[in-house]
């Protein structure tokens, strides 16, 4: 449930071949800027170079109050709205919604991901038809700042002092919940609002606020 295999349908994404390559999602963290840089210039004329380093699909919708950090790639169909920050490799699939206030760093959206209200996303992987609510967040560094472990059946060090979420295919996160540094939530899972997801939900699982996750039925 850890690997990459697990959790993502890889053609939902531009980032599939690329993250074909890794056993595990975080080890793919590390070059989203190159992967990003090396897709861009290649993307065709369906794309504009909008600003150095800043592809956008011409039929994408980007609000004039958002700012779009290079390097970047926003995909067809995508909505990116009104004080949206994107701070840099930032790979954005196709009929995504990057919402009022949202940060995101360091990150892969598969196509149809929705971050839509006050979220912050940073050196995640989100998949295809994840769904982040309102205010919920990724937590990225541990406060002592020491390297992240995925803390599951079995205790994996990642070697990172970032990591986000992985969140897998399908997967709905309530609003305001905090997935801690090295979650990982398996594909088609729930986690309810006012989470604090530490480690891994399974796939088809639910995750309740006392920490309590069961079966999906």
């Amino acid at each position: 449930m850890y690997k990459t295999s697990d959790l993502y349908d890889l053609s939902h994404s531009m980032a599939g071949d690329y993250l074909s390559a890794f056993e595990y999602p975080w080890q793919a963290l590390g070059g989203i800027k190159a992967l990003i840089l090396s897709l861009g210039p290649q993307l065709g004329e369906d794309y504009t170079e909008t600003a150095p380093q800043v592809w956008v699909h011409k039929s994408a919708k980007i609000a004039p109050t958002a700012h779009l950090g290079a390097p970047c790639i926003i995909g067809a169909e995508t909505e990116v709205r009104h004080c949206a920050f994107i701070r840099g490799s930032a790979l954005v699939g196709e009929g995504c919604v990057v919402g009022n206030s949202v940060e995101l760093k360091n990150v892969i959206l598969f196509d149809g991901v929705q971050v839509p209200h006050f979220n912050y996303v940073g050196d995640s992987i989100l998949g295809y038809k994840s769904h982040m609510g309102a205010g919920s967040i990724t937590s990225n560094v541990k406060s002592d700042r020491s390297l992240v472990v995925i803390h599951g059946g079995q205790d994996m060090p990642t070697g990172l002092k970032k990591v986000g979420a992985m969140l897998g295919d399908h997967v709905e996160i309530g609003c305001n919940s905090v997935l801690n540094p090295g979650s990982i939530v398996g594909r088609n899972s729930i986690v309810y609002p006012l989470c604090s997801v530490r480690g891994v939900v399974p796939a088809n699982s639910i995750c309740k606020a006392n920490g309590a996750i069961i079966t999906r039925k």
